[in-house]
């Protein structure tokens, strides 16, 4: 018998396909040859491997399919601002939970493998049906934080005079918009993303290339943590890919084009002219390059021609801001922290550093 029909016999043998009568005659070779029952075991060894490792990626799938039914920066976007006692708590114990929660996993993964525990198939989709239980029950407190936070969201008076757009500049509340913007008002609010309102104060102004400077005075703000743009110092070229965030109504609105001129109209070189469509609330938001640059801030549309706007160099914001005493504390960074990330992820990234400018009493 060649090597290749004794494994089909194995084969036969171990997958319980052999008649009764079969069976015990090749059981009486394996007694009587060593060789065969040699095989046999080696065989049996191999197939039970192979299983195994067939089981455990099966396993990882299954958890790798759970893990990506999680929203995870959804989450965090969703709690990062202003958040409640119990995100609180997270966020300043999160790192000696996180390892306290690794660690025990897997001690435990680790005590089930070696006791033989995960080896039933039954039991692996047992703990795998445990582990969605507890995807669950994290939905069911994710939704009763956001219950929780959208019943404490703070809001700005309803009788505002005009609206305009603010760019977060620091984590600790500096944001930029254009003079016109905040000109004459007797108060302002900002509004995030998520719609929470603070207090504002105009801090300093720029009359000749239309830059203010707020800095929210509310108690109730939080750090935003870093700022992601890059403030680019050197010109852009033509042609290069930008957006905006803004609000030219009451949720945030996106807007895509490209750098269509290094000037504004009639030789304005503070500014840039953008093939994008924005509207008059777009005013102060942020122009951001592919590379997560801040490459400049909306001023103003071409009201001649549909589709076109302007927007102030970053170099007159960072030249306006080093030559003003009140903010010698800011430091505006080079280092865009968006340089590696999609385009929608750097979109989700600006939103929360996009507010909503609203000014009373002018």
């Amino acid at each position: 018998m060649s090597d290749i029909e004794l494994l089909a016999v194995i084969e036969r043998y171990l997958n319980g396909e052999m008649t009764a009568d079969e069976r015990t005659r090749f059981e009486m070779l394996r007694h009587d040859n060593a060789a065969v029952d040699a095989r046999v075991i080696e065989h049996q060894q191999f197939t039970d491997r192979i299983k195994q490792y067939g089981e455990r990626l099966q396993f990882e799938n299954l958890l790798n399919d759970i893990h990506n039914e999680i929203d995870v920066q959804a989450l965090k976007d969703e709690f990062v601002h202003h958040p409640s006692v119990i995100v609180r708590l997270w966020r300043n114990h999160h790192s000696k939970i996180s390892v306290a929660a690794s660690i025990t996993i897997f001690a435990v993964l680790g005590t089930l493998f070696f006791t033989g525990y995960l080896s039933n198939k039954k039991e692996v989709i047992n703990l795998v049906n445990d582990v969605k239980a507890v995807k669950i029950s994290n939905a069911a407190l994710a939704k009763s934080l956001r219950d929780l936070k959208n019943a404490t969201k703070r809001t700005a008076p309803g009788n505002y005079a005009g609206i305009g757009t603010g760019t977060a500049i620091s984590s600790d509340g500096y944001i930029v918009t254009n003079f016109h913007v905040v000109q004459k008002a007797d108060s302002v609010f900002v509004e995030d993303y998520d719609g929470n309102a603070y207090h504002a104060k105009v801090i300093s102004t720029y009359p000749e290339a239309d830059l203010a400077v707020l800095k929210i005075a509310d108690v109730s703000f939080k750090s935003l943590g870093a700022v992601p743009f890059g403030f680019k110092r050197g010109k852009s070229g033509l042609g290069e890919d930008v957006f905006t965030v803004g609000y030219p109504k009451d949720d945030q609105v996106l807007s895509k084009g490209y750098l269509s001129s290094d000037n504004g109209d009639k030789g304005d070189t503070i500014r840039y002219q953008l093939a994008m469509d924005v509207s008059f609330g777009n005013s102060g938001g942020p122009v951001v390059d592919s590379h997560g640059n801040l490459i400049g801030i909306v001023s103003s549309k071409q009201d001649r021609v549909d589709g076109a706007a302007y927007a102030i160099k970053t170099k007159y914001l960072i030249k306006a801001i080093q030559s003003d005493s009140l903010l010698n504390n800011l430091s505006l960074s080079s280092k865009s922290k968006m340089a590696n990330l999609s385009s929608q992820q750097q979109i989700e990234k600006a939103q929360n550093f996009v507010f909503m400018v609203k000014v009373y009493g002018r």
